[in-house]
């Protein structure tokens, strides 16, 4: 009778667990946030930083989230002061007026084989649209990593500068509407 009585708690214990969430807070120092912004003429690349986030890990599932990247933080990776002075300015990020883009997580599907589709919102410069992208999962012996290759249309957040969408005869100083962001977020 107590053997059947424990046993009885025990598969109530773990049913009670098993929908539980888990709060996964990121690893800020081992993240990487790797940029890709393309023009007629070729192409930039740098990165920004991480400033916070975390996730709500439920049954396999981001349940939510909430990251904050630090647009103070953007460079290129050729240290050119002349191009990373033009995206913090007004024509690209506003960083002096929106230091911080934030992307808030509103579920993913089950990462059952490794791989999901995570949903949620992203602000840049006070403007806020969905976003849908897919990631990679995969459980280390530092944490948890997920792997992302985001394409983000900047104009949907009243970034224009260069846009042929909105302005004609621009010729190969045209810079393209979508810009990339390769995300190697660790959670811990």
């Amino acid at each position: 009778m107590k053997r059947t009585l424990l046993l009885l708690m025990l598969s109530g214990l773990y049913l009670v667990n098993a929908g539980a969430q888990t709060k996964l807070v990121a690893d800020t120092t081992q993240t990487k946030l790797l940029w890709l912004g393309e023009k007629v003429t070729g192409q930039h690349t740098g990165t920004i930083k991480l400033q916070s986030g975390w996730i709500n890990w439920q049954d396999n599932k981001i349940a939510s989230g909430e990251f904050n990247i630090d647009m103070v933080s953007i460079k290129d990776s050729e240290n050119n002061a002349m191009l990373m002075g033009h995206l913090k300015s007004d024509d690209f990020f506003g960083v002096e007026k929106f230091p911080i883009a934030k992307l808030v997580i509103t579920g993913s599907t089950s990462f059952d084989k490794g791989n999901g589709t995570v949903s949620g919102n992203l602000t840049i410069k006070g403007v806020t649209n969905p976003l849908e992208f897919k990631a990679a999962m995969q459980k280390k012996d530092d944490g948890t990593w997920f792997f992302a290759n985001i394409v983000i249309d900047r104009t949907k957040y009243n970034i224009r500068y260069g846009s042929g969408t909105f302005f004609d005869n621009l010729g190969d100083k045209t810079i393209y509407d979508a810009f990339k962001l390769k995300v190697n977020l660790l959670v811990k």
